[in-house]
């Protein structure tokens, strides 16, 4: 298999972690940064199916795009994706409000800081929405960490991987407070003292 992954993205980077948590080696990584020649061909031959890094190619040439899609193959018969249903059903709901409420404040605040040829979309006024908009996000996470180790179950779950991905970075990269939320910095903590862990670079 062959995942097509963008090195400083924190999707790309949720399905590295895991790879490295379950030990998997029989992956071949192929970076696509942004802008780089790797990139303009992965889209030129249809590797990226809806334009953008992660995708797991499997060896019949079938194509997995999206992030927490890709976590949750990888992720089936392992001890981050929970048996029971109800378990697995809130494990499905944080990852569903990852991809529909906080990457898209958390991470794309950090990216209009981290990439150079998004700077000028990066004005005043939207930088303190996003600012503003994300310390809620955070503190929804935060007030639901506060007394748990993890999102949901009695160990670390897909939910966990799937917003550990910007989370973490969420204070160097995305310029917020994270001061304010020692819940999420604990449970930080302890995602990468999992065994296996990776950081993101």
């Amino acid at each position: 298999m062959i995942l097509y992954s963008m090195p400083s993205s924190g999707n790309s980077y949720k399905v590295r972690l895991l790879l490295a948590l379950l030990g998997r080696s029989d992956i071949r990584l192929i970076d696509v940064e942004q802008q780089s020649p790797a990139l303009a061909k992965a889209h030129a031959e249809g590797r990226l199916p809806f334009g953008k890094a992660p995708v797991l190619e499997m060896p019949d040439g079938t194509l997995l795009p999206e992030s927490n899609a890709i976590l949750c193959w990888l992720g089936e018969g392992t001890p981050f994706m929970p048996a029971d249903p109800a378990v697995r059903a809130r494990m499905l709901a944080w990852m569903f409000w990852e991809q529909n409420q906080h990457e898209g404040v958390i991470a794309v605040r950090a990216s209009l800081r981290h990439y150079a040829h998004r700077w000028a979309e990066a004005t005043p006024a939207r930088m303190a929405d996003l600012l503003a908009r994300g310390h809620a996000l955070l503190q929804i996470m935060e007030d639901y960490l506060a007394g748990r180790d993890w999102l949901v179950g009695q160990g670390p779950s897909l939910a966990d991987i799937a917003l550990f991905g910007y989370t973490h970075s969420a204070g160097p990269r995305g310029g917020f407070d994270m001061a304010r939320f020692p819940a999420i910095e604990a449970w930080i903590a302890r995602v990468r003292a999992l065994p296996g862990y990776r950081g993101l670079e």
